[in-house]
């Protein structure tokens, strides 16, 4: 009876964040491959939305945070197949991004019920949630990054982008072209 009762909520609650989360995710699939990816080139981040100070970060401005380095991260996409590696990657924590700029919290419990909406110029889009890039292991991995091989992006991966190195199925939540990050209470 009790596990009964836990599913019944559990799922609703599931339900309502995975249809949030695709709702904001423009679509359920990775980039597509741009004929011209110098369009949607990017040299800076905008940080809105509930938070203190809004932000917009240059590469310059990125390295002025401490840095955050991984030697490895495969691109694994949804269904599991390995697509791609990136190799040699430095940028830094989306949470010291996301500290810098203060996400506003009027009640204790408020940055619980908190969304993170990484967007990029081609309209992708993908969502965090606070919980986990600050109360879980996985925060530790979602960089924003804008060298690779001690070299500046190039184009097809913009000036600045995003990965989330921890998780399972890394190409979901690997954003080129990084325009802007939203932080949004999603419920009250």
């Amino acid at each position: 009876m009790i596990k009964t009762f836990h599913a019944a909520l559990l799922i609703p609650a599931f339900a309502a964040f995975a249809a949030f989360a695709f709702a904001f995710s423009g679509n359920a699939m990775a980039h597509s491959k741009a004929a011209d990816p110098s369009k949607y080139v990017t040299q800076s981040i905008a940080v809105a939305g509930a938070v203190e100070h809004k932000l917009r970060l240059s590469v310059d401005d990125l390295k002025d945070f401490p840095p955050s380095q991984v030697s490895d991260t495969p691109l694994v996409c949804q269904s599991g197949a390995k697509v791609g590696q990136l190799e040699n990657i430095k940028g830094v924590l989306l949470r010291d991004v996301l500290e810098k700029a203060s996400v506003v919290s009027k009640n204790h419990n408020d940055v619980k019920k908190m969304v993170v909406i990484a967007k990029a110029s081609d309209g992708y889009k993908v969502v965090f949630s606070w919980s986990e890039l600050f109360n879980s292991p996985l925060g530790e991995g979602v960089i924003v990054f804008f060298e690779k091989d001690g070299k500046a992006l190039e184009d097809d991966e913009g000036r600045i982008a995003l990965v989330s190195t921890k998780d399972i199925r890394t190409g979901p939540r690997h954003v080129k072209w990084l325009k802007a990050i939203e932080v949004k209470k999603i419920v009250d």
